[in-house]
Parts: structure tokens; C-alpha cells; sequence
């Protein structure tokens, strides 16, 4: 097994560097490792009947890993501008596609990927703005056209003047790197999902039916308005979820 460190930050020892270290450096003893500094690659997009050495390489280290771990900052709310270009540059090796124009996962399809990014403001700011979110997202976005599959992410927030990691993150990144040594299935939150949305129906529908006990005296014997009240109450709560994963679940302290 072999995992594959990204690193695409301007600063070759910073602290994305540092985390990235830290996951690397904390891989079974068994797990072979490598890690590539974007930013000592010329990277150039792909031209259609011309030879691109660069992309090759990379598409090479790419395919020889089980799991890729990208390391880069967020800068003005937005992933770092050398890891989209390698985003950007590698989209043909990434995805097939179609005679219409839609794409297909290609050769990556069922690896695995890890997301490390970090920003200068505080770890409060970031739970509450997401300042960090449209990093995430970029990634997630461009992992889940290749079919490659998320394992988790890791952010460091509140960077401005900091030379070191702190414990805490230095921790989070260990325990990640115990999870990345393991062989993954091709996709292995299947039943995961399966599980977390029963109970999330189910207590939606408890919250709802007790939210319609005070309505008892208008809606009770008559079966429309009983169902009406049902479903929009369950649709608002279904609603607020949906906000929460879609909007927040990137807003890490």
C-alpha cells in the first residue's frame, strides 16, 4: 500500500507542510509514502496530440497510490491557486468524456483522499463564516467526478504568526493517519449512509409527531390536515438538515 502526500502550498516548511508531515510520518510501519511539492513542477495543461512529460509523471505517482493527502492552503476564501491549476491541468487524466460532453470517473476511480487546508483567521470565524468551506468543497467536487472516494479532512485555522502546529492538531493528524493505513474497500460508508439516514428519519418523524400534539384540537379526526401538518413540518425540519450538511459541515474549529 502506498500513500501519496500533495503538497501544494508556497512554502515548502510551512504549516500545511507540517500536517502533512505529521500524517506521513504516522502511517503504519508497512505503508510506503511520498510526498510532491506542487510547486516544483511545471505544470502545464494538457494539448491533444502533443506530449505532456510533467502530467505523465504525476498521473504516474497518482496511479502507484492507494490514497492521495492534499496539503494547501485557503487563500481569500478559496483553495490556493497551485493546487487548482494542478486540478485544472490534470482534469483530462481525471475523467473520461462523453460524445455530449458530460464526464465519467476514470482511471482513479475508487481511490481514496484526505484534505488538509488552513487560514489565518480564528477558529471562531471560521465555525461561524466558513471561511474554509469553498476550499473543501473544491476538492470534494473535483474527487467525486474522478470517483475517488473521502476519507476526511483536517483543518488548521488562526495560522497568522503561528511557526508550529499545535498538540491538538498534531493529534488529529496521527489519528488520520491510522485510518488512511488501512486497506479501504472501493467504497466503504455505503452502509454507513444506509444507517445514518434511517436514524435521521427516524428522528425527524419523532420530532414531528410531537410537534403536532398541540395541534391535536384542529387537526385530530380529519386525515388531510393531519397529513398536510405532517409534511410540512417534516419538510422544514428536512430542510434544516440539508442547510446544515450542504452549508456548515466544512466549518471546523
Amino acid at each position: 500500500m502506498k500513500i501519496l502526500g500533495i503538497l501544494a502550498s508556497h512554502q515548502e516548511h510551512g504549516l500545511n507542510a507540517q500536517m502533512l508531515d505529521q500524517v506521513l510520518e504516522n502511517v503504519d510501519s508497512d505503508v510506503e509514502t511520498e510526498t510532491i511539492y506542487l510547486e516544483n513542477y511545471d505544470i502545464t495543461p494538457h494539448k491533444y496530440h502533443e506530449k505532456n512529460p510533467v502530467l505523465d509523471d504525476l498521473t504516474q505517482k497518482l496511479s502507484e497510490s492507494d490514497v492521495w493527502v492534499f496539503a494547501a492552503p485557503t487563500y481569500w476564501r478559496e483553495l490556493t491557486g497551485v493546487l487548482k491549476n494542478f486540478f485544472d491541468c490534470m482534469r483530462p487524466k481525471f475523467v473520461y468524456f462523453k460524445e455530449n460532453g458530460d464526464t465519467i470517473p476514470g482511471q482513479f476511480k475508487n481511490k481514496h483522499y484526505l484534505s488538509i487546508t488552513s487560514c489565518y483567521v480564528s477558529p471562531l470565524e471560521n465555525f461561524l463564516t466558513g471561511v474554509t468551506d469553498e476550499s473543501f468543497k473544491t476538492i470534494d467536487r473535483v474527487m467525486t467526478a474522478a470517483g475517488v472516494i473521502k476519507v476526511g479532512e483536517i483543518v488548521l485555522p488562526g495560522t497568522f504568526g503561528m511557526k508550529e502546529i499545535p498538540y491538538n492538531k498534531k493529534k488529529l493528524c496521527q489519528k488520520y493517519a491510522k485510518k488512511i493505513s488501512v486497506k479501504k474497500r472501493k467504497d466503504d460508508s455505503t452502509v454507513k449512509r444506509y444507517i445514518q439516514l434511517f436514524f435521521m428519519i427516524a428522528v425527524m418523524a419523532l420530532i414531528t409527531m410531537g410537534i403536532q400534539i398541540p395541534l391535536r384540537p384542529w387537526v385530530s379526526g380529519n386525515f388531510w390536515l393531519n397529513y398536510i401538518s405532517f409534511t410540512v413540518i417534516f419538510f422544514v425540519l428536512l430542510a434544516c438538515i440539508l442547510h446544515f450538511v450542504t452549508f456548515v459541515k466544512h466549518r471546523r474549529r
